[in-house]
């Protein structure tokens, strides 16, 4: 389906001018929101994952990896820009709490299992490594960049532009704020219109945005690297947070989620996050996962 193209029609249905609507879909990405119940099944959380006949369980050396979420890559919609594979299945084991703690991302695993393959149901190594089994269901929603969310109830800027003083935003920043401000000036309407045409309240997501905290980790590594191997000169400290802020923005093209879960209070989530190229040709193992636990 032409997602693009039925958010356009509506929004020059409201008298948006093209040219704005264009920009603003340039940052709008859909996601594949997955909920417990709901309509047909496209997977599971937890339980017991198909494994190719002969396969062993995904570990880290001697502990095994629970399984957090399985789904069958042809029941879910198709998403614009979004190149998940066609068919098969994929399933993505992680040990949060190891994984949390380590953060060398051995405790996390992308399996992928095409169609055809011949498989059966694994047989646990042990009762810890079983989550709780509950068939998913998919409905696309709306995503955008954290600097274009909506703000709080009192219209205030999202907490990505919080406690920001005009003089204390970095050039690249402040080059965002021209930007909503000269070039979408109907932003709010833009952004009501693709959340109500996809809505979703689901607390875990295939597709859309990477997760902050692992594309500020990619853009830290990307430009000490570089600095290392000579490539750009050395940054001063001073100036250090704004190529930060760009090279974040440029990660946001090149890297998409893969699954994230919605940060809960009290309670470990993951995200995995892959490049666009690696996802279209299948190399799920170059997924990297983090697991972050949300303290009250």
């Amino acid at each position: 389906m032409d997602h693009q193209g039925e958010f356009r029609r509506a929004a020059l249905d409201l008298g948006i001018p093209g040219d704005e609507i264009s920009r603003f879909s340039q940052h709008l990405r859909l996601s594949i929101g997955l909920s417990v119940g709901g309509g047909s099944p496209v997977g599971q959380f937890g339980g017991l994952p198909r494994l190719p006949v002969g396969m062993k369980w995904p570990s880290a050396g001697d502990i095994p990896l629970p399984l957090l979420l399985s789904v069958d890559c042809g029941a879910l919609p198709r998403v614009d820009g979004f190149d998940l594979l066609a068919d098969g299945t994929l399933l993505f084991f992680v040990n949060q709490e190891m994984d949390h703690e380590d953060g060398s991302g051995r405790y996390a695993r992308v399996v992928y299992v095409p169609d055809g393959t011949e498989t059966a149901v694994a047989e646990a190594p042990g009762s810890e490594c079983v989550r709780e089994q509950f068939d998913v269901s998919a409905e696309l929603r709306a995503e955008l960049p954290l600097w274009l969310q909506e703000g709080d109830e009192d219209g205030d800027w999202h907490e990505f532009w919080e406690d920001l003083d005009w003089e204390d935003m970095s050039p690249f920043q402040q080059q965002l704020v021209r930007h909503m401000e000269r070039d979408l000036p109907h932003l709010d309407e833009l952004r009501a219109l693709a959340h109500d045409l996809w809505p979703s309240g689901a607390g875990v997501a295939i597709g859309g945005y990477a997760d902050e905290e692992v594309i500020n980790s990619i853009a830290e590594q990307t430009l000490a690297g570089r600095e290392k191997e000579g490539k750009i000169p050395a940054i001063p400290i001073a100036k250090w947070y704004s190529h930060l802020e760009k090279e974040k923005h440029r990660l946001t093209s090149e890297w998409i989620s893969l699954v994230s879960e919605a940060r809960v209070y009290e309670e470990y989530c993951t995200s995995f996050v892959i490049r666009h190229d690696d996802l279209a040709a299948a190399r799920v193992d170059k997924a990297l996962a983090v697991t972050n636990y949300e303290a009250p």
